[in-house]
């Protein structure tokens, strides 16, 4: 015979109230978070490898935002590298347009301007620091500012200040690629011609009708820009290669993030629409349960005894 208690009804009733509010609980947190579990605690056995896909999800994450800060400064440097081209071959330009008219009238306010976008682009500067300064980045690699200052330098060498050591960035777990170029590489040869030709105007000054020895002396450095500008280009090329194999490899790594992804998604996302039916089913078992301690109130033994 078992016997029966007011107590032990209201007992039973309450642990599946509360049985009931726990469930509601667990499923509305899925509901909101979209997610199994809040913490790896809920996810079991589990739990050690979402721990190391997070790891390795961080790891290429990191890698992704290391690639695209090379690839904004390797874009920097490109149109660094035009404007020194075109400073380069500006000045050619300037000077095949005076043998064509064999006059040298303005030819040096030229030249002055074209070595000013030459200096220009040598100096330019990415997130405040100077691309091709090397490891001293926050001076200017070029110091002669006009080209009297250039010609007063015992060479075209003394005018950078840049040192030896070059830009280097790693890529991904076993890439390390040298991104960095360095002003003298680049300007040097362009600025030893600015350099004659500017002290060859302070002894036979460029204005008005052109000699002969003017004209052997422009065309010889015609020749030498051309070369001064193959220079810059050949640097603008490699530059370019360069950002193909960050695309690259940016590409890569995305592509092994959207994987990691879909798989943490996997094994952390919830299935919204079981999620949202476990709630409705606790609602009303709690609806249920607090009925059913509503209904234990008027079958007490006191009332009877009463």
């Amino acid at each position: 015979m078992h016997r029966v208690s007011t107590f032990g009804n209201y007992q039973t009733a309450l642990l599946d109230l509360m049985t009931a509010q726990s469930r509601a609980q667990e499923a509305q947190e899925r509901v909101s978070t979209q997610k199994v579990a809040t913490d790896l605690t809920g996810f079991g056995r589990s739990s050690e490898t979402l721990t190391a896909l997070k790891s390795t999800q961080s790891r290429i994450q990191g890698f992704i935002e290391a690639g695209e800060t090379v690839a904004a400064r390797l874009e920097t440097q490109s149109l660094a590298l035009n404007r020194t081209a075109e400073g380069v071959g500006g000045a050619r330009e300037a000077i095949a347009a005076a043998l064509a008219s064999g006059r040298t009238d303005g030819l040096m306010l030229e030249i002055q301007g074209y070595y000013q976008i030459t200096q220009d682009g040598l100096n330019s500067r990415h997130q405040n620091r100077y691309l091709f300064a090397g490891g001293q980045s926050a001076d200017a690699p070029v110091t002669a500012m006009t080209l009297a200052d250039l010609a007063a330098l015992p060479s075209a060498a003394d005018a950078f200040a840049n040192d030896t050591l070059k830009q280097v960035s790693r890529l991904d777990e076993g890439t390390w690629m040298e991104t960095g170029f360095l002003a003298n590489e680049i300007g040097e040869p362009a600025f030893d011609i600015f350099r004659d030709i500017q002290l060859y105007h302070q002894t036979t000054p460029l204005n008005g009708s052109m000699d002969d020895a003017t004209r052997d002396f422009l065309t010889a450095q015609l020749n030498r820009l051309d070369q001064a500008r193959e220079t810059v280009t050949n640097f603008g090329a490699r530059n370019g290669s360069l950002q193909n194999r960050v695309d690259s490899i940016l590409s890569s790594q995305n592509t092994q993030k959207v994987a990691l992804d879909e798989m943490l998604s996997k094994k952390t996302d919830a299935d919204l629409a079981e999620a949202l039916t476990d709630l409705e089913l606790s609602q009303v078992a709690i609806q249920a349960s607090a009925q059913v301690i509503n209904q234990l109130r008027q079958v007490s033994l006191l009332n009877f005894l009463s």
